[in-house]
């Protein structure tokens, strides 16, 4: 049933202390972007009154985002743990792979679906999951799956796992706040010695432009964690081909089969395992495959 036909010739991890410095900055610059526009959102809508409600949701969401996060995307996708025993040359694979990484072993979580993905979860990497798909384990070859997992693992090594929980996190609570503020106006946060509310031109300009902005900002995160992982997994099996190869196959796999549980998870698995085309590439939450593709072949 599953693909054991490849032992991957695995190399440490070696990403460079400099690029990992500038990584963490461009990261820590969007996440600020992101705050500074959540706390602006509530100082227009509710003057000094709004910028401490934003200030104190914005606070709320990451505390509940840092402690619940991996629970709550493993419950949104359906994942159950790997049963003791069940896939032994699965839990053999992941360990050499941490331990290679310098990681320690991730739980393991398995998603019955035909479609084929895999996506990391997480606060830190002692409390690190990895989640697969049965369509991920049916059609990846050894070789493929060790670069999937490898990614996967470098999102954890990288601590993408809580950035994207607290982007994506930041961007939802930007977004509701907006359609709040639309639909109620901001009145009620404003005192009485306030205005006597938002401006429907400004309620409107909020309910557009402050959550296209913040999903942009996601996605500029998002984007940029993709490509890292690629070329950190691609580093630490020595075997960038074979992760070209898995992106490929996924690719083809998820518009065949999109998966249909929550959106709201979709930034954090490999690839986007929503269909979308056109336009909507534009805010897509991965790079496009044949981009990420052409980096790793020129990795070889």
């Amino acid at each position: 049933m599953y693909k054991q036909t490849f032992s991957p010739t695995l190399s440490p991890l070696s990403q460079g202390a400099g690029a990992r410095w500038s990584n963490a900055l461009k990261t820590a610059a969007l996440l600020a972007a992101m705050t500074a526009l959540t706390l602006a959102v509530g100082q227009l809508i509710g003057g000094a009154r709004g910028l401490l409600w934003a200030g104190a949701l914005v606070t709320l969401m990451n505390l509940g985002s840092f402690w619940f996060s991996d629970r709550l995307a493993l419950m949104m996708n359906r994942a159950r743990p790997l049963a003791p025993s069940e896939l032994p040359w699965l839990e053999q694979l992941t360990a050499q792979l941490a331990q290679r990484g310098g990681l320690p072993m991730p739980k393991l979580y398995v998603i019955d679906t035909p479609t084929p993905n895999a996506f990391a979860t997480g606060r830190s990497p002692a409390k690190a999951a990895v989640a697969v798909t049965t369509g991920l384990l049916q059609l990846m070859d050894r070789r493929e799956l060790a670069g999937v997992l490898a990614h996967e693992l470098s999102h954890v090594k990288n601590r993408d796992t809580l950035t994207m929980t607290v982007a994506g996190t930041l961007a939802g609570v930007i977004s509701h706040v907006s359609q709040m503020v639309f639909w109620f106006g901001g009145s009620f946060l404003r005192n009485a010695d306030d205005d006597e509310g938002t401006n429907p031109l400004v309620a409107l300009g909020l309910l557009v432009v402050a959550p296209l902005t913040a999903t942009l900002i996601q996605l500029a995160i998002s984007r940029a964690r993709e490509f890292d992982a690629d070329a950190a997994a691609a580093q630490l099996t020595g075997d960038p081909e074979g992760l070209a190869s898995a992106l490929s196959r996924l690719e083809r796999g998820n518009q065949a089969l999109p998966l249909d549980h929550s959106p709201a998870t979709a930034h954090m698995f490999i690839v986007n395992p929503l269909s979308s085309s056109g336009v909507m590439r534009l805010f897509a939450t991965h790079p496009p495959i044949d981009a990420r593709v052409r980096r790793l072949l020129a990795m070889r």
